[in-house]
């Protein structure tokens, strides 16, 4: 019925829509097939599972073709180096919370207009090196929280017809970062609305057109980056622009790429000093001698304070002759590195360029193959405070000459970087900066020191010293006891136990330490580092023997998950410590049943937990156990039962007595109860005696020898005897030994099948008792079948 419903008013829908338009597709059918459309959608979007507790989304690289399903409280999104090509409405609707999306190298060619307008928290965007021809402002139009923005390497060719920002100041914009090899035109409105910036990257190598003040925002811009490749060569005038508009004193200006061989090629960059830069980086660059003594006059008189060389090919032989003329006492700071001088052995000194160094503070030349710089030139750094010589070529032999074998002018110098050169001796280090009194820093790590002297010398002042990496194998008081930085990170040391009694931080990380260091040895100690070494366990105790302590880094070591560490690493270490490398780094090693597991979650076995009160309580157990067992058999004579039956086993397995073989043929063996004797003795005794045929009567008391087991007695007389006499009284039936000797001679009748049982109820029948009864007694008492011979 439903369906037939369904299709009457299906067919009234279409009559009334062909009635009314030919042409026009029904409503519902639209509305079916939109749904079907995006059903489908959904269900051809990839999914991504790996996404961890802080919200973090690794997608990277996994040939995704599409933005995967990910959870809805995602934070940060990363779904770079895959195929997707293109972002529809609908993508990433449901991700409202999203901080960070990261869709770089990709294949994307199209973004829908409102792709991003549900994403109001958007922080970080990245869409570089994708196929974007053209950027659409009205993606950006709803990210009020955009900070950061990258849209380098895309295909557009102009920027700048339209604001990226058009529809609403963004003062949030921190990093802005765009062009590509194929943009051609940049225009004004390309930061229009954009009040300040921190960092503005830009790539344009055949630009053709730019008009003045694209690159100008409301305030200057903090830090430019602009990457020109050949325009140096093929435009200066248009480099000029550029320049003109990104040089101002509180910019910090980064030209990238370029090639400066020729002087004429340095003329734009008097923008620069017109402009009153102050800080100037040029970074992969090709240029020559000349050009550097060209690149000083343009400067000459400039308000430069900070230059710096990065990633510098230097052609030419050292010639600096013109450079002499230049003036630059504003220039505090020269920052070098990864410079390679072609012809480097024809090079000749730099020298001439000495006069650059009397103005200077801080002076950083970094992976240069300096092996020496000679006392002559040292002695011009009389002002230099900073010193970074690290990853170069320097030797104990050119550290002399280059600290003038101690008596070195530097004597304001209170950081020196010599890390990652070829030094050995520790000892002539401390020799060389003996008299730099105002040294606070010393970095020598990535050395080959290996040995540590006992005694060295050090300037008063030292308060910070890295030594990582040194091969050290133990630590001595070489060390000075003013500082309060120590690092000794990647060693083969095994122990420290020095005194150092104003360290605050020291850092042991990547040795071969097993213990934790005596806390009495730094009492203004508050950091310290010592992970991935082979650390086993500390305690409270250990903790609480360093006075100041606040953060401890001790993850990644073997830890021994003992039932004491555990409890006190889950329960109390957070109220005694900071731990600075946080709970997952801290993992069990041993035992195996634990390795793996992280401390917080590690559960180890009960019984060793809680051996002794496990002992105790099974001991008590098994006490308690006893004692019940004792009562039982002594309740229900069970022991007597047992004895009996052993006894009995023992009688079954000699061999049957024939009544021939027997000792007395007229024996007769009398069981009766202690309490019973004077009347067995007395009555019974001299009644057999005096019989027409006299009988040999075994009597216990008489006839069992002494000192042997009184059921071996009751087991050799019963078997010796022709016959067994019981005298059944009360007395008979309450006696265990009676009725040990009366179920003997039950199981001697069952055994040898005769009649060696006779009951004597006379003395209860003179007595008043019913013998019968009494024989019944018995025989309830485990005889059933004694033979009841009157």
């Amino acid at each position: 019925m439903q369906m037939r419903h369904f299709r009457l008013m299906f067919s009234a829908s279409l009559q009334k829509q062909h009635t009314s338009s030919r042409m026009k597709v029904p409503l519902a059918l639209c509305i079916c097939f939109s749904l079907t459309l995006t059903l489908t959608q959904t269900s051809e979007r990839p999914t991504c599972n790996d996404c961890d507790e802080d919200h973090f989304c690794n997608c990277r690289a996994k040939d995704l073709h599409g933005v995967p399903i990910v959870p809805d409280d995602v934070l940060y999104l990363d779904v770079s180096f895959n195929e997707i090509e293109s972002i529809t409405q609908r993508d990433l609707t449901c991700y409202t919370e999203l901080r960070n999306l990261k869709l770089q190298k990709n294949k994307l060619s199209t973004i829908h207009k409102e792709a991003f307008h549900s994403q109001s928290k958007l922080e970080a965007l990245d869409l570089s090196f994708n196929n974007l021809k053209n950027i659409s402002s009205q993606w950006f139009s709803n990210l009020r929280s955009l900070k950061h923005l990258n849209i380098l390497g895309n295909q557009y060719t102009t920027l700048g017809s339209i604001a990226l920002f058009q529809f609403v100041e963004n003062p949030a914009l921190r990093t802005l970062q765009f062009g590509n090899l194929w943009i051609r035109d940049v225009k004004q409105n390309l930061l229009r609305n954009i009040r300040q910036l921190d960092e503005l990257s830009f790539v344009g190598g055949v630009l053709r057109s730019y008009e003045n003040g694209s690159f100008q925002t409301i305030q200057p811009i903090r830090a430019v980056s602009v990457s020109l490749s050949r325009l140096f060569q093929d435009d200066p005038a248009l480099v000029s622009k550029i320049l003109r508009d990104v040089s101002h004193p509180e910019t910090s200006l980064t030209i990238r790429d370029v090639s400066l061989e020729t002087q004429e090629l340095i003329e734009p960059l008097r923008e620069v000093t017109e402009g009153g830069t102050r800080s100037l980086t040029f970074q992969n660059i090709i240029t020559t001698d000349e050009a550097v003594s060209r690149l000083l006059e343009v400067l000459d008189g400039s308000p430069v304070s900070y230059i710096g060389l990065e990633d510098i090919c230097l052609i030419g032989q050292g010639w600096w002759e013109k450079a002499k003329r230049t003036h630059l006492e504003n220039l505090h700071t020269i920052h070098v590195r990864n410079i390679e001088i072609q012809g480097f052995f024809k090079f000749s000194s730099m020298i001439q360029l000495a006069f650059l160094l009397k103005h200077l503070t801080k002076i950083s030349v970094i992976n240069c193959t300096v092996f020496v710089i000679p006392c002559l030139t040292s002695c011009f750094l009389k002002k230099v405070e900073y010193l970074d010589l690290s990853q170069n070529l320097l030797s104990d032999i050119t550290m002399q000459e280059s600290l003038c074998n101690g008596d070195s002018k530097m004597r304001n110098i209170n950081t020196l970087n010599v890390s990652h050169n070829s030094l050995k001796s520790l000892q002539l280090m401390s020799h060389l900066v003996t008299s730099l009194d105002r040294l606070t820093s010393l970095d020598m790590s990535h050395n080959n020191f290996v040995k540590m002297p006992q005694s060295c010398s050090w300037p008063a002042s030292l308060r910070f010293m890295n030594l990582s990496t040194t091969k050290l194998h133990r630590v001595t008081p070489c060390l000075p006891l003013s500082l309060t930085v120590l690092d000794l990170s990647q060693n083969f040391l095994t122990e420290f136990h020095l005194h150092l009694p104003n360290l605050a931080e020291l850092w042991l990380t990547g040795n071969r330490i097993i213990a934790l260091p005596e806390g009495g040895h730094f009492p203004s100690l508050r950091m310290l580092f010592i992970q991935s070494n082979t650390l086993n366990m500390f305690n409270k105790s250990d903790l609480m023997a360093f006075q100041s302590l606040q953060v401890l880094e001790a993850g990644h070591n073997n830890f021994f998950c003992s039932c004491d560490f555990v409890e006190f690493f889950q329960g109390s270490i957070d109220h005694l410590i900071t731990l600075g490398d946080g709970h997952r780094s801290y993992m069990c090693d041993s035992p195996f049943t634990l390795r793996g597991l992280n401390i917080d979650t590690a559960q180890p076995p009960v019984f060793e937990c809680y051996m002794i009160l496990l002992v105790s309580v099974i001991c008590s157990v098994t006490v308690i156990g006893v004692i019940a067992i004792g009562v039982t058999c002594h309740k229900f004579h069970i022991l007597w039962y047992l004895q009996m039956m052993i006894a009995w086993l023992k009688a079954k397995s000699k061999p049957s007595v024939q009544m021939a073989a027997l000792l007395f043929d007229t024996m007769l063996f009398v069981s009766y109860s202690q309490h019973d004797a004077q009347w067995v003795e007395e009555i019974l005794v001299p009644e057999l005696k005096s019989s027409e045929s006299p009988l040999a009567l075994c009597l216990h008391q008489r006839d069992f020898l002494p000192g042997r087991w009184i059921a071996d007695n009751i087991i050799e007389s019963i078997e010796s005897s022709y016959r067994t006499l019981f005298v059944l009284s009360e007395n008979f039936v309450t006696s265990e030994w009676c009725r040990y000797e009366l179920n003997f001679s039950h199981f001697r009748i069952i055994d040898e099948r005769n009649d060696s049982a006779v009951p004597d109820p006379a003395r209860a029948h003179r007595q008043g008792d019913d013998s019968q009864a009494l024989l019944q007694t018995a025989q309830n008492n485990e005889l059933q079948d004694v033979p009841r011979v009157a």
